[in-house]
């Protein structure tokens, strides 16, 4: 795990504008918003090459956060876990560049 990575995930969430959870980030995806698609490793399978699809076909960045949604969710500083998150604004972050 990077802490690097984990900064700038959280500095979106804090200074940026994103969106958790799937059903949310297909339909934002599918109206052509959003920059990119961050996804916990722990996401099924067939769920992950849908969302992988659609930023593709957007033409969206896309990246696969290495740990779990449990994890993902404590860098966001949520109290549950986070499968999917769209950042529709980057903020003061570089994620960007992850």
């Amino acid at each position: 795990m990077d802490v690097e990575e984990n900064k700038e995930i959280r500095r979106a969430v804090d200074t940026g504008k994103v969106v958790f959870g799937t059903k949310v980030a297909k339909k934002k995806l599918l109206a052509g918003e959003g920059e990119m698609l961050i996804i916990s490793n722990n996401i099924p399978l067939s769920e992950k090459e849908t969302l992988k699809h659609l930023t593709n076909m957007e033409g969206k960045k896309f990246y696969e956060y290495p740990e779990t949604g449990l994890v993902l969710g404590s860098v966001c500083g949520k109290p549950f876990t986070i499968s999917t998150i769209l950042v529709l604004d980057a903020g003061k972050s570089k994620v960007l560049e992850l």
